[in-house]
């Protein structure tokens, strides 16, 4: 019989979903079959499933860790903000239309439905759920119609391990101010706390343990040191991506407001000769880069706005005069055209502006949104390449008469005369080793590295250091039979 059992947080960005990926890694080397749920999730780094939709980062990599396909019933409700007030809702894995923040409270009890409809499928194929929470249950303004933390614990009639953040200070205050806030229904569903991301000798922490218990009566089912190679794993969130140093090659890559689909970088971060710097606004584009890289964006005019603001446009402009190399994937290969259009209004205001002028393409924000899986190879060079496409528009040009990638029989993306400067709306492609490689020696720079196989052992590694610092027989002991329809 199928159990579940839910992993809260006591605030966002505590490591929830990392140590959901690594409990998944462990149960499934034990031997069970592990689905990972999130019933609510918000982010922008979206990605595509096999049957072909879109979910979050952090459940794609913990289907990985599970050792089993993606699937849209892992996250069936999706928010991608697209201003500061109103986001895109994708529900079970399909674009349902945009709803402001203030309509979407008032809302939100009617998807609690296609949640329960998403886990309980997902139910019929697993031993064990494990179930990640958004944001923190603490929250008590949010209660109301809740699907993401209690709201969806108490329907499903799921058990909680409430998770703390030591490294962000007063985790003591964090769990047991928690509790203080629960009304009694859902600390009934409470079975054990967790400290996560320890730094130093952990029995240090032996009273501040101790004390918590007591103080809530809540059994502790691990405390956890920090796991220094999380960054290996594909980040989630904007708050997840940071610059890392590596080799002579650098990697430049301006933090637009909008960034989506970020996960191009991970393969170029766990490169040992590249240095991948992130750009916030404020900052220049710096004048020693060997690749300016264009991310994905889910406002793309909104982010070009914002791209000329920042005054980026000269610096890659000076940029490309010095000879260096540029990269636009998806919202940035629209950006790198002469014009972007958009006669609906679907970025946005209705209008067309201009582009960067890099490349000699134009857009049409117009047409079904493409959310694929796709299997393509390099031109003329034939080497495999994997990824996925998730955009609105078409984009169209003489540049695209030079494209670099072939997908299934048809031309994909655009280059200039020289090669230098690109664009495509192929995310992904830096995970495929080959192509990764190719790329990197016209930077100079050469690769050795199997990406997917670093992710694999950091996974396991992951697994191994949980099975170490958490009770994982407890907390599969504390894993209950959910209520079903």
């Amino acid at each position: 019989m199928v159990r579940a059992i839910m992993i809260q947080g006591t605030g966002s960005n505590v490591g929830k979903s990392v140590l959901v990926a690594g409990l998944a890694r462990a149960f499934t080397r034990r031997g069970l079959r592990v689905a990972p749920f999130k019933p609510q999730n918000m982010s922008n780094n979206a990605a595509v499933t096999e049957n072909g939709g879109e979910i979050g980062r952090a459940q794609a990599l913990q289907a990985l860790a599970a050792k089993r396909p993606t699937h849209t019933d892992m996250n069936p409700i999706l928010l991608k903000p697209e201003t500061d007030t109103g986001a895109q809702i994708i529900v079970q894995g399909q674009r349902a239309g945009t709803m402001k923040a203030g309509d979407y409270r008032k809302d939100k009890s009617k998807l609690l439905g296609a949640a329960l409809e998403s886990f309980d499928r997902l139910c019929e194929d697993a031993d064990l759920v494990l179930i990640e929470g958004a944001g923190s249950p603490a929250e008590t303004n949010l209660r109301q119609g809740d699907i993401a933390n209690m709201g969806f614990a108490c329907a499903a009639g799921v058990p909680v391990v409430l998770v703390g953040d030591i490294h962000r200070g007063g985790v003591i205050a964090q769990i047991v101010g928690t509790q203080a806030v629960l009304d009694d229904v859902d600390l009934a569903t409470v079975k054990g706390f967790a400290v996560n991301r320890f730094k130093g000798d952990v029995s240090l922490f032996d009273d501040g343990r101790d004390d918590i218990a007591a103080r809530t009566g809540w059994p502790c089912m691990g405390v956890v040191p920090w796991f220094q190679d999380a960054w290996k794993l594909p980040a989630e969130d904007m708050m997840d991506i940071r610059s890392h140093s590596g080799g002579a090659c650098k990697v430049i890559v301006p933090q637009l407001e909008r960034m989506a689909n970020f996960d191009d970088l991970d393969p170029l971060s766990a490169e040992p000769g590249v240095t991948v710097e992130i750009v916030p606004a404020g900052r220049p584009l710096p004048g020693d880069a060997d690749l300016v890289l264009l991310p994905g964006s889910k406002s793309t005019i909104g982010d070009l706005a914002y791209f000329r603001t920042q005054g980026w446009d000269i610096d890659l402009y000076a940029h490309v005069r010095r000879g260096g190399h540029v990269l636009g994937l998806c919202g940035g290969y629209q950006m790198l055209g002469r014009t972007i259009a958009d006669p609906d209004g679907v970025d946005g205001r209705p209008g067309t502006v201009d582009g960067l002028g890099l490349l000699e393409v134009d857009t049409v924000m117009a047409g079904e949104k493409q959310v694929t899986l796709r299997t393509a190879h390099t031109v003329p060079a034939n080497e495999p390449v994997t990824g996925y496409e998730i955009h609105m528009g078409r984009t169209e040009g003489p540049d695209c008469s030079r494209a670099w990638l072939e997908i299934e029989g048809r031309p994909e993306g655009a280059a200039n005369s020289t090669g230098r400067i690109r664009g495509s709306y192929l995310h992904g492609i830096f995970s495929s080793d080959a192509f990764r490689s190719s790329y990197l020696e016209q930077l100079g720079t050469a690769s050795n590295l199997a990406y997917e196989d670093g992710v694999e052992d950091t996974l396991d590694a992951l697994a191994d250091h949980l099975e170490q610092h958490m009770d994982l027989d407890r907390i599969l002991a504390a894993a209950t039979p959910p209520k079903r329809p």
